[in-house]
């Protein structure tokens, strides 16, 4: 069984780099959680998709995977929590399907995002709008680390609930030494 303290120590000796870094949001940062280290780490994301199936609701009909950091772990999850998953796209494809989630359809079902890293929540509030759009119910996104600092409310404001695996705090707390410093 994974203890939070030691999933925390593995997932930050594996990630935490110090620089400095521009965050999707515009914002800067001096130092950065490179999430697809632990994502591509097959004993990692197994162990951050264990330590996330307790937080899954038992009325959740389908894992909604974010583009593209929310997919791997929404994948391992699905197979822990026997629920399907869809693959949520930041905008639907102008081809093919055109589909925005793919994997099944989510009108009328209870839709349960999966996110690795939270940092403004701007991606799941995109999401969440989108699917509501489709039919879904969205109130809940699972994530893996949960960077907002403390007096963000957007998701909050939108009714979404946050259950993370592991916040800033957690890792800051059994902090290694970044990489480059």
């Amino acid at each position: 069984m994974t203890t939070k303290p030691s999933l925390a120590q593995a997932i930050d000796a594996r990630c935490r780099l110090a620089g400095e870094f521009t965050l999707r949001s515009g914002q800067v940062a001096t130092e950065y959680f490179d999430k697809y280290l632990f994502e591509a780490d097959p004993q990692l994301l197994r162990r951050v998709a264990e330590a996330m199936l307790p937080l899954v609701p038992q009325d959740a009909n389908v894992l909604g995977g974010l583009e593209l950091g929310g997919v791997p772990i929404a994948t391992v999850l699905s197979q822990l929590a026997d629920r399907p998953t869809v693959f949520v796209r930041k905008k639907a494809k102008e081809y093919g399907t055109c589909k925005l989630a793919e994997g099944g359809s989510v009108e009328g079902k209870y839709v349960v995002l999966v996110e690795d890293v939270l940092t403004t929540g701007g991606a799941v509030l995109a999401a969440t709008d989108a699917l509501r759009q489709l039919g879904a119910r969205v109130d809940l996104v699972l994530c893996a680390i949960d960077r907002r600092p403390p007096a963000a409310l957007g998701l909050a404001d939108a009714g979404i609930e946050v259950r993370s695996v592991l916040t800033r705090a957690d890792l800051d707390a059994v902090r290694v030494p970044s990489k480059g410093q």
